[in-house]
């Protein structure tokens, strides 16, 4: 075979590869947004993982990557890439890759989440969290500007997530989508994986954990 023939293959097998890698393992995300501080901060870039979710095993507290429901993002969110060779990258998940959320799950179909107002606490199946990956300033329950008064009361149906930023006052989360025809819940099948760690800046590299509040088997009634 001559040799830009044998190039053309190692080429190929290698799209390949990046593609099956990123279709069923690992992915490139940034964090565009502050929404998600300080645990993500803007400009973050991410690897979600999808190993956790290939049998749907979403846990609360986990902080994930998902499509768009529906009208969450506008059209300056949709896009990263900002040519042909970075969009050629992301496509097979060798760029970091933007038009999706990203949020920490607060509640599973089935549970009732609520919050009594910006200075209570947030609850699953009335059980008062313990958030302490909130920024310092940020109340549990306060809500973005424009965006209620922080106070709440839902059920999640099945196969639906409720979905809230750390950064509550900057985040454009479930509770800012109360009222849309979705109720601000998450399908569940949009969840594209968890994010595992973060690999740049080189300063904030490191994996991502899940907070021991969730652990508490009060939150599944027991």
């Amino acid at each position: 075979m001559p040799w830009w023939q044998e190039l053309i293959a190692l080429l190929a097998t290698a799209f390949i590869l990046a593609l099956l890698v990123k279709t069923f393992f690992l992915q490139a995300f940034y964090i565009p947004s502050a929404s998600m501080e300080p645990t993500l901060m803007t400009n973050d870039k991410i690897l979600v993982e999808k190993v956790s979710y290939w049998n749907g095993d979403i846990h609360r507290g986990d902080i994930v990557v998902f499509d768009d429901p529906g009208g969450w993002l506008s059209d300056a969110d949709e896009a990263h890439a900002d040519n042909f060779l970075q969009r050629g990258l992301e496509i097979v998940g060798l760029y970091p890759t933007g038009g999706h959320l990203v949020k920490r799950v607060i509640g599973l179909g089935g549970d009732t989440v609520s919050c009594a107002g910006p200075n209570a606490r947030l609850k699953v199946n009335g059980v008062a969290l313990d958030e302490g990956y909130l920024p310092d300033n940020v109340r549990p329950c306060a809500a973005a500007a424009g965006m209620g008064d922080g106070k709440f009361r839902v059920h999640v149906p099945e196969d639906r997530l409720w979905v809230m930023g750390d950064n509550r006052a900057n985040s454009a989360d479930s509770t800012a989508h109360l009222g849309t025809p979705g109720g601000g819940f998450v399908p569940a099948d949009d969840v594209v994986g968890k994010v595992w760690a973060i690999v740049w800046p080189a300063s904030r590299a490191g994996f991502v954990s899940r907070p021991d509040t969730f652990d508490n088997p009060a939150l599944d009634g027991a």
